[in-house]
């Protein structure tokens, strides 16, 4: 016996759910995304305070990585490709997480270096994306539509 979507407060509409299917219980959130209940919104405000200042704590960690290679007085050359290689991958790890939100992990295997040395884009991802809803509601939400 199915569920169908009724009305709750805040949304338009409650997701079915699958015969015996329970919903996928997100990082930090568990269930509550389903109803967006039991502190739901409070949630969402830590994850998106956290994130960011996780993000800015590491950028001041590369500032000071970067500081310390203009103190060794390195050559112009170095410094550039050092920024440059991370500006790349901070963009790439912001963007692969953004999409994984949607249409899940893909590779995440291949991406480990790639997401280590962006680390601040991938965190970046998590805040904006938790200022709207839960990260990777979306995804569960179409999972659980069928």
């Amino acid at each position: 016996m199915s569920e169908t979507t009724t009305p709750t407060r805040g949304s338009a509409s409650k997701p079915a759910r699958a015969p015996g299917g329970r919903p996928e219980p997100l990082r930090f959130f568990g269930t509550t995304w389903v109803d967006h209940d039991a502190g739901y919104r409070v949630r969402r405000v830590g994850v998106a305070a956290g994130s960011l200042a996780a993000a800015a704590l590491g950028v001041v960690v590369l500032r000071f990585g970067f500081q310390g290679l203009a103190e060794a007085k390195v050559n112009v050359f170095v410094m550039i490709l050092a920024i440059a290689g991370f500006a790349v991958c901070t963009a790439l790890a912001f963007q692969r997480t953004w999409q994984s939100f949607t249409a899940g992990p893909a590779g995440a295997d291949a991406s480990r270096g790639v997401y280590a040395i962006g680390f601040v884009g991938s965190l970046l991802a998590y805040f904006l994306r938790s200022l709207t809803e839960a990260p990777g509601e979306a995804r569960a939400r179409a999972r659980l539509r069928g």
